[in-house]
């Protein structure tokens, strides 16, 4: 029996995944709803503008409900008067992104910097839907402000499903990729100064808050100021894993994105695959009228088609793989690929023909012993493999959620959004100064942003976290090389035979790998150097070392670990180590 028969007997597995599925779609009504707009409405009058410049502009984009309107808004027009997806923090007002937003405000001069509040659907009527629009509007503000003023610095802010906007436009600024032109697409990513992200849906898993930084979780570089002690990562991640993830790119390092225990929008433990196959039809259905309406034939019909949709994708999808049946791929987890939102169809896949070696269709020609019996046990194979794969899909049912239960007698709602505990609201009262934790996670943010504010109105546009390109290490090093080299040969001459460390030799003869010359020359160089270096204390700014990965960086443990059996050669060629990048 061939695939297609199996499918076609077994169809009513089909009419029961609607059933259960849709009991099970209509709880994302209570899983996803937040709270009420609060908008403040004002004339409709056309003020704020792109032409008026700044040296920084923070864009933010809210939660649900908590988004400026045009005709109730006064919303920001471009240079030839044109409307944007946008209103200045003077024109709209959010309870609570304005907090961190508008803190610079009072630190800098007025004409310095502004706040810029992003429009988009806001709304549970289709998720992605409204966070494609946000992720576009705010590009589309961002743009319009570039061309206006060429030199404003950027930072973005988002929360709730604001952050998953936030989280989205980043990945797309760190990503890009400058054109012939040396142009960037959206902004040059290091006009991105910092990107604030309040319970992010596309969390990785134990990611810090402080993703790509040099220490992430205790500051994004550049900010001195701790927002925690020690290395204590929030447990699980985001909701919509699939969305998101902890490489931002160029913009590695400036990145601040909290998360709470217990709010599960961005710290959902693993194995809920049930749930999380709920989450992703949630996506898709249109949960604001579930919400208002309950079930109607309306939401009804919605519900089933979304339903309907994934189930026949489904089947679809393992039709398009003939040996389906012997693989390990369970049916929940093909469900869960298909009801991504992000998901375009089965993968083409090359269907072997059975009759390559089939001599049956020569004249004359005799079938040898056996082939008449593989063909049987071929279109056998479905329900030869059945048992295994039944017991496959009840072993993988359990083991994927092993938190599932524990997720849904939590009462998830209560504990994540719940009024007065949810903690979806913990980033405005979750100081802890008695742990190393002074501020709250809102006013880290507000000090950070203006922080950013002050360096950008006093023309500091150099990116801590800069890496050099491969081209200008090579010529830092070459410079480093010949100036060492200069001193050393002035300063040999008189050096006493104690002033040599024991490793010196042998750390210009070990480097044997293929390195870059100038990173030979600058080894060698300040090899013999590093006493005096090493007379002033300075070994432990080894522990500072930048986190350049650049091959000629990459190859300086090899002298280390050739002078380790002399405590006195490693102590003082440990600064060389650190001396030679200098971004």
């Amino acid at each position: 029996m061939t695939i297609d028969g199996f499918l076609v007997r077994h169809r009513i597995a089909t009419r029961v995944f609607t059933r259960v599925a849709l009991g099970v779609v209509l709880l994302v009504g209570l899983t996803w709803a937040l709270w009420p707009a609060s908008t403040r409405t004002d004339d409709a009058a056309l003020v704020a503008s792109t032409t008026e410049c700044h040296d920084m502009v923070t864009v933010s984009i809210a939660g649900r409900g908590d988004t400026p309107r045009a005709g109730t808004t006064r919303m920001l027009v471009d240079e030839n008067g044109n409307e944007l997806p946008a209103a200045s923090a003077d024109d709209y007002e959010s309870p609570w992104i304005d907090q961190a937003a508008n803190a610079p405000i009072g630190a800098v001069d007025p004409d310095s910097y502004a706040a810029m509040y992003i429009a988009y659907p806001a709304d549970m009527s289709s998720y992605e839907d409204a966070v494609n629009t946000g992720v576009a509007n705010t590009e589309e503000v961002m743009k319009a402000i570039r061309f206006s003023c060429p030199d404003t610095q950027f930072a973005i802010v988002g929360y709730s499903e604001g952050a998953d906007v936030a989280r989205r436009v980043a990945m797309n600024v760190g990503h890009q990729e400058a054109g012939a032109d040396g142009e960037y697409g959206i902004v040059n990513p290091s006009d991105v100064v910092g990107v604030v992200i309040l319970a992010d849906a596309g969390r990785a898993d134990g990611q810090g808050p402080f993703p790509g930084a040099e220490n992430p979780f205790a500051n994004p570089d550049g900010f001195d100021q701790q927002y925690q002690s020690g290395d204590n990562p929030v447990s699980g991640q985001g909701a919509l894993p699939d969305t998101g993830g902890s490489d931002f790119g160029d913009l590695n390092g400036r990145i601040a994105s909290f998360c709470s225990e217990g709010d599960l929008t961005c710290a959902a433990p693993q194995n809920i695959s049930l749930l999380q196959l709920v989450i992703n039809v949630g996506r898709q259905l249109d949960v604001d009228a579930l919400e208002t309406e309950q079930l109607t034939p309306a939401t009804g019909i919605d519900v089933a088609t979304v339903v309907s949709r994934i189930a026949l994708d489904a089947f679809a999808d393992i039709k398009s793989q003939p040996d389906w049946m012997q693989g390990d791929e369970t049916f929940l987890n093909v469900l869960l690929k298909v009801s991504d939102p992000s998901y375009t169809g089965p993968a083409e896949t090359l269907t072997p023909t059975t009759d390559q070696a089939d001599a049956s269709g020569i004249p004359g020609a005799t079938p040898v012993s056996g082939e008449l019996d593989s063909i049987s046990a071929e279109e056998m194979s479905p329900l030869a493999y059945l048992p295994e794969k039944l017991f496959n899909e009840v072993i993988g049912l359990i083991v994927t959620n092993q938190n599932t239960i524990p997720v849904v007698m939590s009462d998830p709602y209560q504990l994540t959004l719940g009024p007065d505990v949810g903690h979806h609201f913990d980033y405005w009262r979750d100081a802890d100064p008695e742990n190393g934790k002074s501020l709250t996670s809102a006013d880290y943010a507000a000090a950070w942003l203006t922080h950013l504010a002050e360096q950008a109105q006093a023309g500091e546009r150099l990116d801590p976290s800069a890496k050099l390109s491969p081209t200008e290490l090579s010529e830092a090093l070459e410079e480093v090389a010949a100036t060492s080299a200069a001193a050393s040969s002035a300063a040999s001459s008189g050096a006493s035979p104690s002033a040599t460390p024991t490793g010196a030799s042998s750390s210009a003869a070990t480097i044997t790998t293929p390195v870059p010359t100038s990173a030979a020359l600058s080894s060698a160089a300040s090899s013999s150097a590093a006493p005096a270096e090493a007379t002033t204390g300075s070994a432990p700014a080894a522990t500072a070392a930048p986190s350049n990965t650049d091959a000629a960086t990459q190859q300086q443990p090899t002298t280390t670990e050739t002078t380790t059996k002399t405590p006195v050669a490693s102590e003082s060629i440990s600064p060389t180590t650190t001396s030679a990048p200098v971004g």
